[in-house]
């Protein structure tokens, strides 16, 4: 048996032995979440059984996750990749998290493997804490023991004020625990994957008040999830918000701040109209979608009536502030004249609603099409250099050269480094569009993301989801959703270094090895570890000398 510990920035591969924990002391403030691994290799043909000890005062609370590695047969797209790779290879990646929840575990035997262990200081916690970790043989014997120490500073990260929304996909969590949607057993499986978000520092949902138009095949649909309920009678229409109420109701009690109401036209153009159910003489049909244009006189009428119900809704059960409204996603130049019409049919409706929409094309703003901008992290330099105010920036399977993502076959520290540039350019808002897409590209079927996590070769491994569902509807983190958690952690502390100091203090020290960019960034994780550690000095520094 050999056990080493390493960082939370290491991706541990059965073939590579992995680094070794650099520094075994680190600072943190209280409530912030620290990860490390403890990586082992069995030489053994056998899987082992051993008792795994964790010794940390109570007032650190600590979990472990086995780190369990997933298929991926398509890790980064063949003819679109930079060298920042793990491999490109097909195979088998660390990713699952898989909670421990016994001291005796069972170590796999094809290599190196790790044991993920994530603490996290109480709110009254200060000064230096031991996180030991033993590993004892069936017959108590030790095998190993090891020691993490943390500096806990007496105070807390100020409030993330990044927006930050993974898409919601509460239809994939229908289909895949096979439960009726909104049924007593899916709200309950909603609540635990929203609260899984806002533990994470996901802070706005994409909200289906019917469902929502994003990758479908053309002529396809997908299993509906649609929050508010309609009935049309003697021409006129009539709304049900009490299930949406429900929903905003978890929202509220799982500490969402912001709500995304589903586009309301179709991707790929705003051509054609969502799937909405009506109930219409007795029977609940399929009033809109594919069969609908959006231009129709028959869904212009529908908006006119629906947006001012919902919108007063919305007024009496959230901040309008943090309500925010889509058209269709990202269109391109042969789709403006109809996202332009479909814009117009609607913004009177949205009057003090924020409006967003993913935008690539500086000209498209220039022209006012989108007032509010979600810019592709590898088309925003234009947005920058004329220096568009509150804007927000994404990334999906097309960011897979140079700029930062999360792709299961990228080193994490590629994950993290987005801290740095969201802070540099005073990003309001960040999107991704799969927190838990478990279908192939276009809906066309469901799958288990165990087992397929490319959406069937359509997406880079780590794009179409970012947890996983547990046994009892449960929500299960990846590597992936940890590492980028402690990013919006780096950026609370470098925001709140720039309040105490000014932002030139903290851009001196995220550049200290030479300017960074969305495409120009250090590489190595000691430079995320070390930036950390300065920027923490720096703070308590700052706040010891304002006390006194």
């Amino acid at each position: 048996m050999q056990f080493q510990l390493t960082d939370s920035l290491e991706k541990v591969f059965p073939n590579i032995q992995p680094r070794v924990l650099a520094n075994n002391a680190f600072t943190v403030f209280q409530k912030e979440q620290f990860s490390f691994q403890l990586a082992y290799y069995n030489k053994e043909t056998e899987n082992k059984m051993i008792q795994l000890q964790v010794g940390a005062a109570d007032d650190i609370e600590v979990a472990l996750s086995h780190v369990k590695k997933v298929p991926s047969e398509l890790p980064a797209y063949p003819d679109r990749h930079d060298a920042n790779y793990l491999s490109t290879e097909p195979g088998l990646y660390p990713d699952f998290l898989e909670p421990i929840s016994t001291q005796e575990i069972v170590l796999e035997t094809d290599g190196w493997n790790a044991i993920w262990v994530d603490v996290q200081p109480g709110n009254s916690v200060s000064g230096k804490r031991a996180v030991q970790i033993t590993a004892l043989d069936q017959e108590g014997e030790p095998l190993y023991q090891g020691v993490v120490y943390i500096r806990v500073l007496p105070y807390e990260l100020p409030e993330q004020t990044l927006i930050h929304t993974e898409w919601f996909h509460a239809d994939c969590l229908a289909d895949y625990y096979q439960v009726e949607a909104f049924s007593e057993d899916h709200w309950k499986i909603v609540e635990n994957f929203i609260q899984m978000a806002s533990e994470n520092g996901i802070n706005m949902i994409l909200t289906p008040v019917f469902t929502q138009p994003l990758d479908t095949e053309v002529g396809g649909e997908r299993t509906t999830v649609q929050l508010v309920r309609m009935a049309y009678e003697d021409g006129e229409y009539s709304f049900d918000f009490s299930l949406l109420k429900r929903w905003l109701e978890i929202c509220e009690r799982q500490r969402m701040k912001y709500i995304e109401i589903a586009h309301l036209f179709t991707q790929w153009g705003a051509e054609f109209t969502p799937k909405i159910m009506v109930e219409e003489n007795g029977q609940l049909t399929k009033k809109f979608g594919w069969h609908v244009r959006a231009d129709s006189e028959e869904y212009r009428e529908f908006l006119q009536a629906f947006l001012p119900a919902l919108t007063d809704f919305l007024k009496e059960n959230w901040s309008q502030a943090h309500v925010y409204f889509h058209i269709s996603d990202e269109p391109s130049k042969e789709n403006l004249p109809m996202y332009s019409k479909a814009k117009e049919l609607v913004e009177p409706l949205l009057k003090g609603f924020h409006i967003i929409d993913a935008l690539s094309d500086y000209n498209f703003y220039e022209q006012g099409v989108v007032a509010k901008p979600v810019v592709a992290s590898s088309h925003i330099q234009p947005f920058l250099e004329h220096q568009v105010s509150g804007l927000w920036t994404y990334y999906c399977c097309s960011q897979n050269v140079g700029v930062s993502n999360r792709f299961m076959a990228m080193p994490s520290a590629r994950n993290r480094i987005i801290a740095t540039q969201l802070f540099k350019y005073d990003i309001e808002g960040f999107l991704q569009w799969g927190y838990n897409f478990y279908n192939s590209q276009f809906s066309k079927e469901p799958i288990d993301p165990y087992k397929m996590t490319d959406a069937k070769k359509a997406f880079p491994s780590g794009d179409p989801f970012i947890v996983y569902p547990g046994k009892n509807g449960e929500a299960l983190a990846s590597i992936r959703l940890r590492v980028f958690y402690q990013a919006l952690q780096d950026l609370r502390a470098f925001q709140w270094l720039a309040e105490l100091k000014g932002k030139e203090v903290v851009l001196e020290k995220i550049e200290k090895q030479g300017e960074i960019s969305f495409t120009k960034y250090p590489q190595e994780p000691s430079y995320l570890f070390e930036l950390r550690e300065e920027v923490n000095q720096a703070i308590e520094e700052a706040l010891r000398s304002s006390s006194n």
